[in-house]
């Protein structure tokens, strides 16, 4: 079948809709017509340090599923899904202990090869990998069934889409990764897509303060409708509030989810942690290659630190994925509200223009069927 796709061809080049063959699923495989993909930055990181290319980006989203590949076990045809940014596998040291996220089957996350080596997407002779083994940002997909979760069929195909990622990465960073607890007070640096779920985070853990650390006026606003009871635009500014928040002893935790992160952005997070605080790492650079931690390793024991990676929040995200579809019913959790603007496939490069112009928290694409 044919789909149309939005895709980068090079580094450094913006996106571009495609029309590519995309192959019937093999053993194991689901063809997945996707509704809604989200529009996360993560993505975008991509138009500047990619693995591979050409590749189809897209790694958050929801859809039905059209056809399924011998062995599959517990999708059907008509299944509404949601895809897992790493597939999992459930028997894996790392599924087994909790940590879904780190399964071995994502070593192809970046290039988007699925597990036999090859390409479903192709034009002409080309292979083209669809970004976390998926690629939202066709109409239809064909991925493992590791990595996709079934989801009952009234919850919104754009919530669905948040729920797949966005939310849970930041949500996640705040409530496992930085451990926030009642009484805390946590700082969230950088509160776009993700960075605002790990707001709510913190508030739905019971921290006593959450400040929202953003450049853009409309962001900090919108954190304070979620849970943030304070607010800061510059690092001097969020740790003058820490230590007044704290008699003086600074953040317990620090959340960074800036979407680009930087050396600068790693010393403003730990500018503003107190002693025996936590540091979170959930925003990456757009260089894969680039050096962004630069701290004195005296520093860091002396003063108790604890730096911490999250991906994908460190969420398991076929425990964690049902949780927050349950807080989202309950009105415990926003989703709706976190989405600025709707796009069709030939508007993916609008769309991250206007995220990097600070216009819209989160942007989603809506596919035509």
């Amino acid at each position: 079948m044919q789909v149309q796709a939005s895709i980068l061809t090079a580094p450094g080049k913006s996106w571009e809709t495609a029309t590519l063959d995309l192959a019937d699923p093999k053993e194991g495989e689901v063809l997945v017509r996707v509704e809604v993909a989200g529009l996360c930055h993560s993505d975008d990181h991509l138009r500047h340090a990619g693995s591979r290319y050409p590749i189809v980006g897209g790694h958050e989203g929801a859809g039905v599923v059209e056809a399924v590949g011998a062995g599959v076990t517990h999708i059907k045809a008509g299944d509404h899904v949601l895809p897992s940014v790493v597939p999992s596998c459930g028997r894996c040291r790392y599924c087994t202990n909790g940590r879904s996220f780190l399964c071995d089957l994502g070593e192809t996350v970046a290039t988007g090869a699925l597990f036999d080596g090859t390409f479903r997407y192709t034009l002409g002779s080309e292979g083209f990998g669809g970004f976390c083994l998926l690629g939202t940002f066709a109409d239809h997909m064909v991925t493992p069934q590791e990595s996709l979760i079934v989801m009952p069929k009234d919850v919104p195909f754009d919530v669905a889409a948040l729920l797949s990622c966005g939310v849970p990465t930041g949500w996640g960073s705040a409530v496992y990764a930085a451990g926030a607890r009642a009484g805390e007070t946590v700082v969230v640096v950088g509160v776009g897509g993700v960075g605002i779920n790990a707001v709510q985070g913190a508030a739905l853990a019971g921290a006593s303060h959450i400040v929202a650390l953003d450049p853009v006026e409309s962001r900090r606003e919108f954190a304070t409708t979620l849970g943030a009871t304070h607010t800061a635009s510059t690092v001097d500014e969020a740790a003058d509030l820490a230590r007044t928040l704290t008699a003086g002893t600074g953040a317990d935790a620090t959340i960074v989810t800036a979407g680009v992160v930087t050396s600068d952005v790693i010393d403003d997070a730990v500018a503003v942690t107190g002693k025996g605080g936590r540091i979170v790492l959930t925003g990456v650079a757009d260089d894969p290659q680039e050096i962004t931690i630069n701290l004195s390793g005296t520093m860091v024991t002396s003063y108790g630190y604890s730096l911490i990676g999250a991906l994908v929040g460190n969420c398991n995200v076929r425990h964690d994925i049902p949780k927050l579809i349950r807080l989202y019913r309950e009105g415990k959790l926003e989703v709706e509200k976190l989405i600025s603007k709707r796009y069709t496939v030939d508007q993916v490069q609008e769309a991250y223009d206007d995220q990097a112009a600070g216009t819209i928290i989160r942007g989603v694409l809506e596919h035509r069927h």
